[in-house]
């Protein structure tokens, strides 16, 4: 699926990708992460919905939303979960392997920009064999300012060698199309992920495709 909701003049010559829900489907890991963080150290689980809220936001962040005075304990039980169950329930979306090795053809460079830390980002990426196509990797640990905030795609364009005009970003959560839109990106909304998809289109992103495997195609065309 795709469709164009406004021109934009720059052409595409690196491509960005949030990680979590876009590269790689670690939605199961991250709920259940969540649920044994809260109901561990609040005494009962929240909401699903309330915990996939936040996805693409950093973690301390989200867990000062869930409880101020308990975010700290909230964030290290997580990550420990998180660590420990990672290579268990994390899974690669169907297609993305081919669309990366296509992209990688036509001679753009790729970057992730998540707001995963570094640690389990890189890990990730290496357990499913990405890591070679992906020469800059900017994390929560890598900034101090944060998606919907624009900067740590600048951040990664810089790196790259190009403005933020000349890249594309693909991301499933509404705090990645606002920081696209918001840097003067091209902002794809990736619809197989975590958030539902009028979540993902409200900031009115450039386009939207329903799988990883419709990118290659939509680059060729621009």
């Amino acid at each position: 699926m795709t469709g164009a909701t406004h021109g934009r003049a720059s052409a595409v010559e690196v491509v960005l990708f949030d990680f979590d829900g876009t590269l790689v489907d670690t939605i199961e890991l991250i709920l259940t992460s969540f649920r044994y963080a809260t109901t561990t150290v609040l005494g009962s689980p929240l909401p699903d919905r309330m915990l996939l809220d936040n996805i693409g936001v950093p973690l301390a962040r989200q867990m000062r939303e869930f409880a101020p005075e308990h975010a700290e304990e909230l964030v290290r039980v997580y990550r420990e979960h998180n660590a420990a169950h990672h290579d268990e329930l994390a899974r690669e979306y169907p297609g993305t392997r081919e669309a990366l090795d296509a992209i990688a053809a036509t001679g753009r460079p790729m970057g992730v920009v998540t707001s995963k830390g570094s640690r389990m980002a890189h890990h990730g990426l290496a357990v499913f064999g990405l890591s070679h196509h992906f020469p800059v990797v900017v994390t929560a640990d890598d900034v101090e300012i944060h998606k919907p905030d624009p900067y740590p795609l600048a951040y990664a364009a810089a790196q790259l060698g190009v403005p933020l005009e000349r890249c594309a970003y693909v991301g499933d959560s509404p705090h990645d199309m606002a920081a696209a839109l918001a840097g003067g990106a091209l902002a794809i909304a990736a619809l197989w992920g975590a958030f539902p998809a009028e979540e993902v289109l409200a900031p009115g992103p450039h386009h939207a495709l329903a799988s990883i495997s419709e990118l290659p195609g939509l680059l060729g065309s621009l």
